[in-house]
């Protein structure tokens, strides 16, 4: 079984209580279809699990077959730098459709974040090495396809449609983390 190389740490973009008992590491694709179907499963899971799960989001943008994939991750680190990665993640996977380097930009403004900067961020490249960082340690990990998914640190070969079964048995034997 796969393990997640490196294990989740301060760079990765994460939801819910650090104390959580369960980890919860998707590698996606934001022009993924499988992506986006599995989006709304992990919105419920959470709400589901609350602080009993810590979810994280890392880029595989499979280039080849999604042309948009690469910007659109860059458009998502580049709104992280100004602490809406989140909310820019929930735009881009309820858009799959329309991610042209002008519409990045329209997120962009959507969240407060000026256009125009966007867009050089975008033509300058500025967030490709934090993008390809992340899919090469999903290359590490053993990451082959999207979405992948990781539990506390172990590859998840099943289905979407049973990820919440796999993460409420990893609650039961899991160890309640102390912390301040």
């Amino acid at each position: 079984m796969s393990r997640l190389t490196p294990p989740l740490g301060p760079r990765d973009h994460t939801q819910g209580s650090a104390r959580a008992i369960v980890q919860l590491v998707e590698y996606g694709d934001f022009e993924c279809p499988h992506c986006g179907a599995a989006y709304p499963i992990v919105k419920a899971i959470q709400q589901a699990m609350g602080s009993k799960l810590s979810f994280a989001y890392r880029h595989f943008p499979l280039t080849r077959i999604h042309p948009h994939a690469e910007h659109a991750a860059e458009i998502a680190e580049a709104a992280g730098e100004h602490t809406k990665f989140w909310e820019m993640h929930d735009l881009l996977f309820e858009h799959q459709d329309a991610l042209e380097d002008e519409q990045l930009a329209a997120y962009a403004k959507t969240l407060g974040i000026d256009p125009a900067w966007a867009t050089q961020a975008l033509l300058d490249e500025r967030f490709q090495p934090r993008v390809r960082a992340d899919f090469a340690s999903g290359v590490r990990s053993g990451v082959n396809g999207t979405p992948t998914f990781f539990i506390n640190e172990f590859r998840y070969d099943g289905g979407a449609d049973t990820l919440l079964d796999a993460l409420m048995e990893a609650t039961i034997d899991a160890p309640l983390k102390s912390g301040g």
